[in-house]
């Protein structure tokens, strides 16, 4: 396991080194979104419409920002159980998504889905939502105002400490920790 510095867009050079394990740092602009959002963006796509941001190479955070206080960019923004967005996962990362965000396993479906297409699973650590929100140094929402917290956000992130979940590979951080717990049994 390594730790690495990304940097948004993601792009295949970037991502192919990446392994299940690894810690990373990401910097960029990534986009918030979360179920009702999801179920949006796939109506987009299967009318043939314009999605309110560039799917290529970008990466969506699970999470619904607590609304922000005076003076904060953002408030608490910890992350939403991924399983859910998981029906809507492979059309988006057939559509150029690299990366997604949230907390705990996906779907095989997702997990074959990222194979195939190119794209990443990192997990944020659920309970820092206050840690990883003073990451964030810009967010501004871009689409669907009326969902309110589950909006769509732009977020200007520095260093936003995450691990590899899945990887381009197939490789599965929770399976490789359960492996290795039952080895030491």
């Amino acid at each position: 396991m390594k730790t690495v510095e990304l940097r948004t867009p993601l792009d295949e050079k970037q991502i192919s080194n990446l392994e299940s394990g690894d810690k990373v740092f990401l910097s960029g602009e990534i986009y918030t979104a979360r179920d009702a959002a999801h179920k949006r963006l796939v109506a987009l796509i299967e009318e043939g419409k314009d999605l309110p941001f560039d799917l290529k190479g970008a990466v969506i955070y699970y999470v619904g920002p607590a609304p922000s206080k005076p003076g904060q960019v953002l408030n608490s923004a910890g992350p939403t159980t991924s399983y859910r967005m998981d029906v809507f996962t492979p059309l988006l990362l057939e559509r150029g998504l690299r990366g997604t965000i949230g907390k705990g396993p996906r779907s095989m479906k997702v997990r074959d889905s990222m194979v195939k297409n190119g794209g990443v699973y990192f997990a944020a650590v659920g309970g820092a939502a206050a840690g990883i929100a003073s990451t964030v140094k810009r967010a501004e929402v871009i689409a669907y105002e009326d969902l309110g917290p589950e909006a769509i956000r732009r977020l200007t992130v520095e260093r936003m400490p995450l691990f590899v979940v899945n990887d381009i590979r197939g490789n599965d951080l929770f399976e490789a920790g359960v492996a290795e717990y039952r080895r030491d049994e």
